[in-house]
């Protein structure tokens, strides 16, 4: 009797096979919490800079046939609100969950953003409350309902163009924290940055419990 042994081409197959489902879905997502920040605290180039950071990260992950923008307001003459700028919904994560279906329910409570649907664009869970290190804070500059604040103080660290100076209005992608009350649960105006260096510092987004991710929507 002859023996065929199947080995390392059969393996590789398998994988491609599991692996192909996931990447489907990948490129299906319409919204993803960033795996990592650009790197220079809170500032990400403006808003020209952090859309490039979530559509490269989303390239990474096959979905970059649409054209994606981080959800950020801007303060002062030419306010932009983080709600105007995101599309119209809806809006599913790496794994197929629609998070929101549209810009209505986004901001209300029935949206289903939480720690186990806030999923990177590869798919992962981001660490929350509790987590080591915790990175639950996300950068918004916004208030509840996504718009900007007013611009007599600064709560997006200039236009996302300061990594020093000023503040940034952060939200809590795992809607968890320290209390149990509206505040901690919000996933886009729970607290401003703060920190040594003034708040906008990537060390300083790190001691409260960040690494300057951003929350990036398809607008198409």
């Amino acid at each position: 009797m002859t023996t065929i042994k199947i080995g390392v081409p059969l393996a590789a197959c398998l994988a491609m096979l599991y692996a192909a489902p996931a990447q489907a879905q990948q490129a299906n997502m319409s919204f993803f919490v960033t795996s990592e920040g650009p790197g220079k605290g809170a500032d990400l180039g403006g808003l020209a800079g952090a859309d490039k950071h979530c559509q490269q990260l989303a390239q990474s992950a096959g979905a970059d046939a649409k054209t994606w923008h981080a959800y950020l307001s801007t303060q002062g003459a030419g306010a932009v609100n983080a709600r105007d700028r995101i599309g119209k919904g809806p809006w599913t994560n790496a794994k197929g969950v629609v998070v929101a279906t549209s810009v209505e329910d986004l901001h209300s409570d029935n949206n289903k953003l939480n720690k186990q649907n806030d999923l990177s664009e590869k798919g992962e869970v981001i660490n929350g409350y509790g987590d080591k290190p915790n990175r639950h804070d996300v950068l918004t500059g916004s208030q509840r309902d996504g718009t900007a604040f007013a611009a007599d103080k600064d709560m997006t660290c200039q236009n996302w163009t300061s990594s020093t100076a000023g503040s940034a209005m952060l939200g809590h992608a795992d809607r968890k924290g320290p209390r149990e009350d509206d505040v901690m649960h919000s996933w886009n105006s729970s607290h401003p940055s703060r920190g040594a260096e003034g708040g906008c510092l990537q060390a300083d987004l790190r001691s409260t419990g960040g690494a300057g991710l951003l929350y990036c929507f398809a607008v198409n």
